[in-house]
């Protein structure tokens, strides 16, 4: 599956910015994940292939939305209430062998989008 991954840029504290990873189908489950400078890539957010199960790290839950549309295979991170913390390079990614989300280890996701830097200023 190819995916492509959209939607970050400059945003100050407390801002809001919405991901967007397009997929060429859209039949499993999928996640968003990110990797700041010098950290390793941390699971950010998940969703079942239906869009009917979530699953989030701690620190972004009440702030982050995972959502897809299967019309138009997309899988959407809807940020709010950005901190510096939050800072990383995004990436989006496909479990083919699920329907829903298994794991949030990164090497459970067989496809990875491109990336997309998310920056937040203080």
């Amino acid at each position: 599956v190819q995916l492509q991954a959209s939607g970050g840029g400059l945003v100050q504290t407390g801002g809001s910015l919405r991901l967007s990873c397009a997929a060429s189908d859209s039949s499993y489950a999928m996640a968003w994940f990110r990797q700041a400078p010098g950290k390793e890539r941390e699971f950010v957010a998940g969703v079942s292939w239906n869009g009917g199960r979530t699953a989030y790290a701690d620190s972004v839950k009440g702030r982050f939305t995972i959502s897809r549309d299967n019309a138009k295979n997309t899988v959407d991170l809807q940020m709010n209430s950005l901190n510096v913390d939050d800072t990383a390079v995004y990436y989006c990614a496909a479990d083919r062998s699920s329907l829903v989300v298994q794991s949030t280890r990164p090497d459970r996701y067989d496809s990875w989008g491109q990336g997309t830097l998310v920056t937040v200023s203080s």
